[in-house]
């Protein structure tokens, strides 16, 4: 079964002489449970084929579905419904608002899906043990360190099991030694829930960790390898 499917999928930013063409005729399909990266150059378009994916942007021309579900054709209203439910979103930045403890910042999405609070807490404390943050979860971002708040961060993508996680340069701000412990943690949680994970990069150490390595040149993807 087909997590991600694109067909024949462009965009373009601008007009006329200031047109770029971010995206050229990318046709993808990407399997249920697959770890697959996207490298490439600055500009080849790995972030927009992303954000396409996760329906923060729209596709000039083309077909985008998630588990079958249309995204090109969304409204904002079912947009929304779609991220909040079915999608993780992990990034460099972590994006942890910074006046919630760790605890707090996992339990956010789930209180915006009407989850009950005794069952998201429950679930937030789980997760947070099982990404090795036990012990932490009532210190605040400021009180963590980088890879601790990337950790907090994947926390909340996983915490609600989406069917996908999107991550863009999850490994940016991060040291070697951290890098390899967060991309060891992805593939655990990768080959223990079968969440299919989306991630962009220019980290090799990352590229390693896939499954499946898509190479993006100028908004086409030039090479697709089957790694393990």
């Amino acid at each position: 079964m087909s997590t991600v499917t694109l067909k024949k999928v462009c965009k373009v930013f601008g007009e006329g002489e200031l047109a770029v063409h971010a995206l050229r005729d990318v046709d993808l399909d990407i399997r249920a449970g697959d770890f697959v990266c996207l490298s490439g150059p600055s500009g080849s378009g790995k972030t927009t084929l992303l954000n396409m994916v996760g329906g923060l942007d729209r596709p000039t021309s083309g077909e985008i579905s998630i588990a079958d579900k249309r995204v090109d054709l969304m409204d904002k209203g079912e947009l929304a419904e779609m991220r909040l439910r079915d999608i993780g979103f992990v990034f460099q930045a972590y994006n942890l608002i910074p006046v919630l403890t760790a605890l707090e910042n996992v339990e956010f999405v789930m209180q915006l899906q009407g989850i009950a609070p005794e069952q998201r807490h429950r679930q937030s404390r789980e997760i947070l043990e099982e990404v090795g943050l036990s012990g932490l979860e009532d210190r605040k971002p400021a009180e963590l360190s980088g890879g601790q708040q990337q950790r907090v961060a994947v926390a909340r993508a996983l915490v609600s099991e989406p069917a996908l996680i999107l991550a863009d340069e999850p490994t940016a701000n991060l040291d070697s030694t951290t890098a390899e412990n967060l991309m060891a943690l992805l593939r655990h949680l990768n080959d223990d829930h079968k969440i299919t994970f989306l991630v962009s990069t220019h980290d090799k150490l990352v590229m390693s960790h896939a499954r499946r390595l898509l190479v993006l040149r100028d908004g086409k993807i030039t090479d697709d390898i089957q790694q393990r």
